[in-house]
């Protein structure tokens, strides 16, 4: 399913023309070598470009005859046809001159009868490998000479004369087509269904997987006799036609070479692709800012969250069942490419689910945050607290996908994308993560923030979630401030909350240094009844040091919230929902705002 979704996509982009055709890829040439018609070097051509610090080839079509398209075997005779690093065309380097003959051996491979143009390269590589030093004016080049001895720039060719390279000639075209593998077994294609045709013997790597190796891994790969059912060998054991299989790699990395089709989250790096573009509202171009946020765009995600929900309530959503959304998770696994997660659906069920994700977390906010989490802003939210160890004196509170639970990523945008409750993993991740900042500090030096808005919002979507799918009959948690609800959890966070404001207010301008959070929150918070006398014997002694009027107003709420509590007995231990209800109502009492409040003040 995942590699015929794969080759749909490529049909897709290659009608559009925004994808190498089969038998080509898209690589960044450095040097174009420049051949006259007596077969006689002329001149080199640089294609490099600045980009930032970097200097980068520029993009051409070349063919790509196999696996070392993307990534050489050890053996040094696989080269490229008419391309590869300087290594091969030239000789450079350990092995040289046996890789470059391989460059050779595979011009003459596919062109048994060579074109004039190909001829001339042909006669000149022979010319080259019989001289004392090969291909001395390239090597020795006043400016170019010393990277491409390196070998790693990639070339081609060029005929003086012509404006284009002899990659994109027609006739590249007909050499790949004409020549048939001899060794290629035949069989029936997984993908397609076709019976007896080539059967590819190893999937071209892909490139760009977050912690695999940097020089590819494939997502098909049979490379030891345990894993081969039958003794077959190679990639016949899942076996996949020459064009399927070209056609699903070149599709799989252009999505992660691609800046609107990726994302990631935790450890996994996500794709995603629609069955065919929508016009009314794209889900594909809309998808990575439900997820992540970018610096260069920091308003893009507030735009997509709001297209979502004009979509949703106007009823935009395509509804042709036709039109299915893909979402493919990714991990390195050794030499290979582990599929975390593979989710499929209509473009419709997905923005409703996701809209519904968002209502779930929509919670009362500052004047001056943004309107919307993303998910890995709220994963970030629940990770601990990190070292930089470039400054092993500074300490930085700031959330970082290195600590959070792989497992636990993979989970919360599996019941993002399924609509069902949220793990149970998430609340536990964002309960210690609270507890353990109770009383920290900045390195400003100021008190964190410990139930911040991300985590209150994931304890509130959390609990109405589960409530709303499994519990049909049971209130569920208000945006803001609920003055009527009366869970024991709830109720004693807004009353540790008045208590810490009270503290506040009777404390001299900046010089409180510290609240009863520091000292009580971990306490109050599990074990109520223990403190209980402790904390109301404070408040009294915090209420004498304010005026008359914002002490009355503060007794009557006092007097509100304790009501709540009248006919319940203060609880000696509290239950882990209710702690995470506990900080929900600490968090809405401590961001409402009461004009009256600010009046008496």
């Amino acid at each position: 399913m995942i590699l015929q979704a794969l080759c749909d996509y490529y049909q897709r982009k290659l009608s559009l023309g925004e994808i190498a055709p089969d038998g080509f890829i898209t690589k960044k040439i450095d040097f174009m070598i420049v051949v006259d018609h007596k077969g006689c070097y002329v001149d080199i051509e640089c294609k490099q470009s600045q980009k930032g610090k970097r200097l980068v080839g520029q993009e051409k079509r070349v063919p790509a005859i196999g696996k070392q398209a993307e990534k050489h075997s050890n053996s040094g005779k696989d080269a490229n046809l008419l391309w590869d690093k300087a290594e091969f065309v030239l000789g450079v380097g350990k092995n040289g001159m046996s890789k470059n003959q391989s460059f050779m051996d595979t011009l003459e491979k596919y062109y048994p009868n060579p074109p004039k143009d190909v001829g001339y390269i042909l006669e000149y590589l022979k010319k080259e490998k019989n001289k004392p030093i090969p291909f001395k004016k390239i090597t020795n080049h006043p400016e170019y000479g010393e990277l491409i001895s390196t070998g790693a720039p990639i070339v081609t060719f060029k005929i003086l004369g012509s404006t284009e390279p002899i990659t994109e000639k027609k006739h590249v075209e007909n050499a790949l087509s004409n020549y048939v593998e001899p060794k290629l077994k035949l069989g029936t294609c997984l993908v397609t269904g076709m019976s007896n045709i080539p059967i590819s013997p190893n999937h071209t790597v892909t490139k760009g997987i977050i912690g695999a190796q940097t020089s590819g891994a494939n997502i098909v790969s049979f490379n030891k006799p345990a894993f081969r059912s039958y003794k077959k060998p190679k990639s016949l054991n899942a076996p996949v036609s020459m064009k399927s299989a070209a056609a699903y790699t070149k599709a799989l990395q252009g999505l992660i070479d691609s800046t609107t089709n990726k994302t990631r989250i935790g450890d996994a790096t996500v794709v995603f692709w629609a069955q065919k573009k929508a016009i009314a509202f794209d889900l594909e171009d809309n998808f990575q800012w439900y997820i992540t946020q970018r610096k260069d765009n920091p308003d893009r995600g507030v735009q997509a969250v709001i297209a979502l929900y004009e979509a949703v309530e106007s009823g935009k959503l395509p509804l042709e069942e036709g039109n299915s959304f893909y979402v493919l998770g990714l991990s390195p696994n050794a030499a290979r490419i582990s599929v975390r997660f593979w989710k499929v659906g209509t473009v419709k069920d997905f923005a409703e689910r996701i809209k519904q994700h968002f209502d779930d977390l929509n919670i009362i906010k500052a004047d001056y945050e943004k309107p919307y989490c993303t998910l890995n802003e709220l994963l970030a939210s629940t990770s601990t607290e990190t070292k930089d160890s470039r400054k092993p004196s500074a300490v930085y509170y700031k959330g970082k996908f290195y600590d959070v639970p792989p497992n636990q990523a993979e989970a919360v945008i599996r019941c993002v994308l399924d609509g069902t409750p949220y793990p149970e993993t998430l609340l536990h991740q964002c309960l210690r993560r609270i507890r353990s900042e109770v009383a920290r500090k900045d390195k400003n030096g100021k008190l964190m923030q410990n139930v911040s808005r991300p985590r209150a919002a994931i304890l509130k979507a959390y609990f109405n979630r589960i409530n709303r799918i499994n519990y049909h009959n049971k209130k569920e948690i208000l945006m803001a401030l609920d003055p009527e609800y009366d869970d024991v959890g709830y109720v004693l966070g807004r009353l540790f909350a008045l208590l810490e404001k009270i503290q506040e207010q009777s404390a001299k301008p900046n010089r409180l240094n510290s609240t009863i959070r520091e000292r009580y929150y971990g306490s109050f918070s599990s074990s109520p009844a223990v403190v209980m006398q402790s904390l109301m014997n404070l408040k009294n002694h915090h209420l004498k040091k304010l005026n008359s009027g914002l002490r009355n107003w503060y007794e009557n709420k006092l007097a509100e919230v304790l009501n709540l509590l009248d006919a319940k007995k203060i609880p000696a231990h509290l239950r882990l929902d209710q702690q995470a209800k506990f900080a929900v109502g600490y968090y809405h009492q401590r961001i409402h705002k009461d004009k009256k409040e600010n009046t008496i003040n």
